[in-house]
């Protein structure tokens, strides 16, 4: 009966892949690498990333982990979060939660703390936004979680055309608003960063504010917690991770703040990243794919070399 069952499905999905229109990876031979596209790049290829949108996570044992906000998909969030930082919200808390394959999470945790001034308690559910004012790049794949995915100003989105509606995605190194049961949507205090496989699942289901930059590894690479969800054990000789304090670059003295830009979603350039992505080739790579997840497209993002 298992064989039988399993042969059918087999033959279900055949039949699926043979029906007119269906897609099918059509491969590129030759294809730019990406590294050599982001090499042969010009200035022009690349995005400033305002220091007002760069969180600044500097940890007790000296790691530095650095974030990049997203205004324009959850105004109210990232507003709190710039508030949380400039009132030292971060400052003494402590990376809690490390569930592996899945997210790291930090801030103050059951901890009773007095939100600081101007700190939106309730903010409204920012899980997606209108279409209108977006300049969106498709990616030109299908995707299994979105009606079409793209691009737009160097973040990865879903968008339904229908419904004139896009989102962030939850790719890897994405930085999401941890939250109760609805009708709570989270105040920002406490955040979590994607280290594992892309959870695509949760897309509108929690407000996407950002994504890690730089310091990935220092969230990917942490003991795993042993309780359920990956929380931290103090009975088990877990201890959280100190989180000595957190700012925005843009209050950090200009000599101090660390520069970064994200290259351009808009530009011929990019459009050979992705089909770099999607066909790769070179000395190692024998068959090229022929297609790409949105979340295997790394919008690549790089420091500014100081004095430039």
């Amino acid at each position: 009966m298992r064989f039988t069952i399993l042969a059918a499905l087999a033959s279900l999905a055949a039949a699926a892949s043979a029906q007119p229109g269906a897609w099918r990876p059509q491969p590129i031979h030759g294809a730019t690498e990406p590294a050599d596209v982001i090499a042969h790049s010009a200035a022009s290829d690349w995005r400033p990333i305002d220091p007002e949108n760069l969180l600044v996570m500097d940890l007790a044992d000296g790691g530095r982990i650095i974030i990049e906000l997203a205004p324009a998909f959850a105004p109210v969030h990232v507003a709190n979060i710039r508030r949380f930082a400039r009132a030292g919200w971060w400052n003494n808390a402590t990376i809690y939660r490390v569930q592996d394959n899945y997210v790291a999470q930090w801030g103050n945790g059951d901890a009773q703390v007095a939100l600081p001034a101007g700190v939106v308690a309730q903010p409204p559910a920012e899980y997606e936004r209108r279409l209108a004012g977006l300049r969106i790049r498709p990616l030109g794949y299908p995707d299994a979680y979105a009606p079409a995915v793209g691009h737009v100003d160097s973040w990865p989105v879903g968008y339904d055309p229908r419904r004139s509606m896009a989102w962030l995605t939850h790719c890897y190194a994405s930085v999401g608003v941890g939250r109760d049961l609805a009708p709570s949507t989270g105040t920002g205090g406490e955040l979590y960063a994607v280290i594992g496989h892309a959870p695509r699942h949760l897309d509108r289901n929690i407000a996407s504010v950002g994504r890690v930059i730089e310091g990935i590894a220092l969230l990917s690479a942490r003991p795993r917690g042993t309780g359920q969800l990956g929380f931290y054990q103090a009975d088990h000789g877990e201890t959280p991770i100190p989180i000595r304090a957190a700012r925005l670059a843009a209050d950090m003295p200009e000599a101090e703040r660390p520069r970064f830009e994200a290259m351009r979603t808009d530009t011929p350039t990019f459009a050979a990243y992705v089909r770099g992505r999607a066909n790769r080739g070179g000395a190692f790579f024998q068959v090229p794919a022929g297609g790409v997840d949105l979340c295997n497209v790394n919008v690549p993002v790089r420091r500014v070399p100081a004095g430039r």
